[in-house]
């Protein structure tokens, strides 16, 4: 059986649609399709059924793509012992992570293994942790840097690995000349009650937070009227005078005349960004990526550019990791 006609076959259980498949391996449905059909001839026996306008996996198809999984694995394994016994750190690597994480971790890290690697390859995109899993389980993506809230913790999916890269505080965000920014002390989210909220897109952590933040702590439904993605666009909205937001240190400016960056008055609430790649033995240029990510999270905890913000300890260690 050849393992990219595999490949094809376990995106497809995970993804449902040719169509899918097709986008995220980058190739046309009918290419898909084919290779798909060379795979029933291969292993003969029938592994879709017709439904609808689609196909489905049959019970031979469920069971050989169960199989799929554990033979790509092993695969993936092999290639990196055999980096690992030659010593060769060279390869791609594919890393995604939101916003701050591309910003502040990611990019610092390339840099640096540009340097003491030049023959690794690194794509960055830039992620929300709920869309990248997915691609990070079937392997088209080797790392990704996402966050997780007190009182939100993310699932631990099997097969993944999940290391704390660095805890900071979230803070309020407040226009300058706001009425509760003049005392300079911290804020009640109470408070805000009649307040328009940014926060990120629907959907992601940072969302989840700041409603369930205001329902926990304020006894009430925020108004949230702006949604971004971008910190910057979040702190724009703060600027104009448009909205109160609750964001992560590491988004914030040093300094800025147009905002007021207080403490959260009820509890302090922590964002801890961290790094998922497979449960595998990672290959040495991923293994190269993920030191020099390391390093720049504990560099970001030193500087003391981000109040209050902590790290694993220990430059290139990956502790508090959690394994399913």
């Amino acid at each position: 059986m050849d393992l990219r006609r595999l490949r094809f076959l376990r995106e497809f259980e995970e993804r449902g649609t040719l169509a899918a498949v097709a986008a995220a391996l980058g190739y046309s449905p009918s290419t898909v399709s084919q290779q798909l059909a060379i795979l029933e001839k291969e292993v003969g026996a029938q592994l879709f059924d017709k439904a609808g306008r689609g196909v489905r996996l049959t019970d031979a198809g469920h069971l050989l793509a169960q199989h799929a999984r554990v033979l790509l694995s092993a695969a993936e394994a092999a290639e990196a012992d055999l980096a690992a016994l030659t010593g060769d750190i060279r390869g791609t690597v594919r890393a995604g992570g939101l916003q701050s994480a591309a910003r502040r971790l990611l990019v610092p890290a390339l840099a640096r293994l540009r340097a003491d690697h030049p023959q690794v390859r690194v794509k960055i995109f830039e992620l929300e942790l709920e869309q990248s899993l997915p691609g990070l389980r079937l392997g088209a993506v080797d790392l990704v840097i996402g966050d997780e809230y007190d009182g939100h913790p993310r699932p631990r999916p099997a097969g993944l690995r999940f290391t704390v890269l660095l805890e900071e505080p979230l803070k309020i965000v407040l226009p300058a000349a706001h009425p509760l920014a003049r005392a300079g002390g911290p804020v009640p989210v109470a408070e805000l009650r009649s307040e328009v909220w940014a926060t990120s897109a629907e959907g992601t952590g940072h969302h989840a937070m700041v409603v369930g933040t205001c329902r926990s702590l304020g006894g009430y439904e925020p108004d949230v009227r702006h949604r971004a993605n971008d910190a910057d666009i979040q702190l724009e909205l703060v600027r104009a005078g448009a909205a109160v937001a609750l964001m992560p240190a590491l988004t914030l400016p040093a300094s800025d005349p147009a905002v007021a960056i207080r403490d959260v008055a009820e509890v302090a609430i922590r964002r801890r960004l961290v790094a998922v790649t497979r449960d595998t033995p990672p290959a040495p240029a991923l293994t190269a990526l993920l030191t020099a990510v390391a390093d720049q999270a504990n560099a970001v905890g030193r500087t003391g550019s981000e109040p209050n913000a902590q790290t694993s300890p220990g430059p290139g260690c990956f502790p508090q990791q959690v394994r399913r």
